[in-house]
This record gives structure tokens, C-alpha cells and sequence, in this order.
């Protein structure tokens, strides 16, 4: 599961950032920002048209992601053992 499928208020937790091409510069960003395997994730909230952008949080701080950055968080469930 990407972090774009998560469903609101969900606890999960990141698995891995995705390339989706070589030297990608979001996924590079997003991993510096804290989403790293075994960090808990939650989307708060979601914009009202299209659901965009949602509101992530990872650890306690809040972030704004676009859903095509979000595409590159794979997520495992919270109840889910490593």
C-alpha cells in the first residue's frame, strides 16, 4: 500500500521511499523529512477538491503533500510485525 491509498486517520508505517527515477529529488527530500522505514505515518486531513493536498503526519510533525508524492511512501499496516 502507497501512502496515497492510505485512509484518513489510519495509523501505518513506512516500509521504504520509492525512486521513480534515478536522483529523484522528492523522494530524496521526503526520506530527509522523516518518512524512513519504521516511522509512524497518519494522514490527517485531505483538500477538498480531488483530496488534494493531504495533510501528513509522521512522528509530530505535519506535512503537505501532493498525492503524486505521496505515491512514492510504501506503507505496511500498524498491526503488521516487521
Amino acid at each position: 500500500m502507497t501512502l496515497n491509498d492510505l485512509p484518513r486517520r489510519t495509523p501505518a508505517i513506512v516500509e521504504s521511499v520509492n525512486d521513480q527515477s534515478p536522483n529523484d529529488n522528492i523522494a530524496r527530500r521526503l526520506r530527509e523529512l522523516g518518512f524512513v522505514a519504521g516511522e509512524q505515518v497518519e494522514i490527517v486531513a485531505e483538500g477538498p477538491m480531488g483530496g488534494e493536498p493531504l495533510l501528513v503526519q509522521v512522528g509530530f510533525t505535519r506535512f503537505a503533500l501532493r498525492r503524486t508524492e505521496a505515491l512514492r511512501v510504501q506503507l505496511r499496516s500498524a498491526e503488521t510485525p516487521a
